[in-house]
């Protein structure tokens, strides 16, 4: 079976990447497929995760974010030639390459691949909410035009495959075939966390949907009740600077770490594992940490960390504006070390359900009713 991916890059250290690496591997090492993987703005960039031999890489070099150094009107002219390049360099590979299913992200170009797929199926990932995805603009025209022509390009795809129960939810208000098939997640294999180190952590990028400022701001309350704790921060992002900024101010025993391939390592030097997300797709971290025995602290924000964390039994979920509550629930795991041991111990379980051996046959499966096999 022939699989095509398409995507913008895998030049960050980001959770989309990472998954779809980690899919793409597991079906060439496991089910032998022909995977493809089409990119648009990789350029020069290394990939950061480990991409197996056998997936078939190529990036067409369009580089669609060169046109926002320029002025409006220059953007959408440039805008404009850069999609005509790209559908015309995509519409070649379509043929070349004559996949048996198309799979893309919400953030690709959906409206190119309905025009060129042809009798392929196209699968749609969401790796954003769909509340999110649908409605965006800062004004009211822009968003209604925005999202009719957004709905109009999604209503030609066979399927939307959402990560979580409650996302599907709101997919299938504006489509008909939406299925449920949560990520891939590489879990721990090595020995858990003592739960004994006075360390937290927080992984992911510096953006405003994860709010790592708000975390510094928790932090900081937390720091008056227990100053022998330390919180690592690890990610980038366009936040970075003004992290950087805050952290170095508050002397709240803050650290700020780059992006590391050895996370595993860290999570089992911490403790617990914090998420302060204004909205969380799945969220790649908390499974990751969970098998490494951390219990969670995360808000209850729509929709990831509802489906893994069990308030009061592998973490705290934590009703959304209720930050005292957060400080709170943080300092009873900090000053209970049974308390951490025992919901460490249910997050391994929990864990287990996101192991590649668990979901990529939900993929095969999907792939072969698209295929009538």
């Amino acid at each position: 079976m022939k699989i095509l991916y398409v995507f913008r890059s895998l030049a960050v250290w980001g959770g989309i990447e990472r998954v779809l690496v980690e899919k793409m591997n597991y079906l060439v090492s496991m089910y032998s497929y022909n995977v493809y993987m089409l990119t648009s703005d990789q350029g020069c960039h290394p990939i950061p995760y480990h991409l197996d031999e056998r997936v078939h890489f190529e990036d067409l070099g369009i580089r669609f974010h060169q046109k926002y150094q320029y002025n409006r009107l220059k953007r959408h002219r440039i805008g404009k030639r850069l999609k005509v390049l790209y559908e015309q360099k995509l519409s070649d590979r379509i043929s070349s390459i004559c996949p048996d299913v198309i799979v893309c992200t919400t953030a690709d170009h959906i409206d190119s691949l309905v025009r060129l797929k042809g009798a392929v199926p196209l699968v749609v990932e969401s790796h954003s909410i769909c509340l999110r995805t649908i409605e965006q603009g800062s004004s009211w025209f822009y968003r209604k035009w925005y999202r009719y022509r957004y709905l109009r390009n999604l209503s030609q795809v066979d399927v939307v495959v959402a990560l979580t129960a409650g996302d599907a939810e709101e997919w299938r208000k504006v489509h008909p075939h939406v299925e449920v098939i949560p990520n891939i997640v590489h879990l721990n294999e090595g020995a858990v966390s003592s739960l004994e180190n006075k360390r937290a952590i927080f992984a992911g990028r510096f953006a405003y949907q994860k709010r790592p400022l708000l975390l510094v701001h928790i932090w900081e309350k937390i720091h008056l009740l227990h100053p022998d704790w330390q919180l690592d921060i690890y990610g980038e992002g366009e936040m970075h600077q003004m992290l950087e900024k805050v952290v170095g101010t508050s002397q709240a025993n803050i650290v700020v770490h780059p992006p590391t391939s050895q996370i595993f390592d860290c999570y089992r030097k911490s403790s617990m594992l914090l998420s302060t997300s204004l909205f969380e797709p799945f969220g790649l971290v908390i499974p990751e940490a969970m098998s490494c025995g951390l219990p969670v602290v995360a808000f209850d924000c729509p929709y990831g960390p509802g489906d893994m964390i069990a308030d009061g039994e592998n973490g705290f979920l934590i009703q959304e504006g209720y930050m005292n509550q957060y400080v709170e629930k943080l300092s009873l795991l900090m000053a209970n070390p049974d308390l951490r041991r025992k919901m460490g111990s249910s997050a391994v379980r929990v864990a287990e359900r996101y192991k590649p051996t668990s979901i990529m046959p939900q993929w095969k499966a999907l792939f072969e009713r698209l295929l009538h096999i």
